[in-house]
């Protein structure tokens, strides 16, 4: 450990420990990397600032380290930095920091002209010098290069499902998908009736608002899918009304990405076929896409 790097100038100042996790399921099932982070803070105890001059951030949990667009711990740590009230940064390893150059690089240059310290577990580094500028930019170059090559390796696999006609994306509410993976109307006539009722009154009314405000006047709702994937009813909205009208799902089309309808190949008769009892009974493909 270079705690030679560590002088009088930076105890003076705040030890700051931050924490991140990329998403909120990692939040709740890997407590163990949790521990590990906030037990940081008596590394700087170790290093000599007292427990009053030791800040944990760890407003940006649940959030990706890609871009720091919305971290706002983030952006009150390089803040605090450039004010010059921080005289060394803690964190498990950069990735937490940042996975973007963009963002690493100009916390690397502030650090640098205020004297502030970056430590992680394999050691402490002073970014205005060579060698810690030299090994930082390592690390945050290779952190970015792992963020490309695990989303690589994740569409990769769901392109080559989605060839096999094998990618099965979350369904909305009206339809569900049996045992063999076909696709078909959900039995609950309630919520058959009322997906083509949304679509009936978008024939008549002509627009989402109208559309929204006629439910509310029958005093009806609308059902949709919880996070566990089960049926829910609640109050219309426009978002949800809007969403329900140009999901590609309600049209039998496939959706790979975002909202934009994709035709399953010809020759994919497996998707063909999971489709089919979709159709039946709902809002014809050419009158969806063309009104919306």
């Amino acid at each position: 450990m270079n705690s030679d790097l560590i002088t009088t100038h930076h105890l003076q100042r705040k030890a700051v420990v931050y924490i991140r996790q990329s998403s909120p399921h990692q939040v709740v099932s890997n407590q163990e990397s949790l521990r590990l982070q906030y037990a940081l803070s008596q590394r700087a105890r170790d290093l000599g600032w007292h427990e009053a001059a030791i800040d944990v951030i760890d407003a940006d949990l649940g959030l990706s380290g890609a871009a720091a667009t919305y971290r706002q711990g983030f952006k009150d740590l390089v803040a605090r930095v450039t004010l010059g009230e921080i005289g060394l940064i803690l964190s498990i390893e950069v990735t937490r920091l940042a996975r973007n150059c963009s963002d690493w690089y100009p916390l690397l240059d502030v650090c640098g002209h205020r004297g502030c310290l970056i430590a992680d577990r394999d050691g402490i580094y002073d970014p205005g010098t060579p060698n810690g500028r030299l090994l930082l930019g390592l690390k945050g170059t290779i952190s970015e290069l792992e963020l490309h090559t695990i989303r690589g390796r994740l569409t990769a696999g769901l392109l080559a499902k989605a060839e096999r006609g094998e990618l099965a994306q979350p369904l909305p509410a009206g339809f569900v998908r049996d045992p063999s993976g076909v696709v078909t109307k959900d039995p609950d006539r309630d919520v058959q009736d009322r997906v083509s009722l949304v679509f009936e009154s978008f024939l008549s009314l002509r627009t989402a608002v109208r559309v929204m405000r006629s439910l509310h006047a029958g005093n009806l709702s609308l059902p949709s899918r919880d996070r566990h994937g089960e049926v829910c009813w609640k109050r219309p909205t426009i978002p949800a009304v809007t969403d329900m009208l140009k999901n590609p799902a309600y049209a039998g089309a496939q959706a790979l990405s975002g909202n934009k309808p994709v035709r399953a190949p010809a020759e994919d008769a497996k998707a063909d076929a999971g489709m089919e009892n979709c159709r039946e009974g709902q809002v014809s493909r050419l009158c969806k896409l063309g009104d919306l």
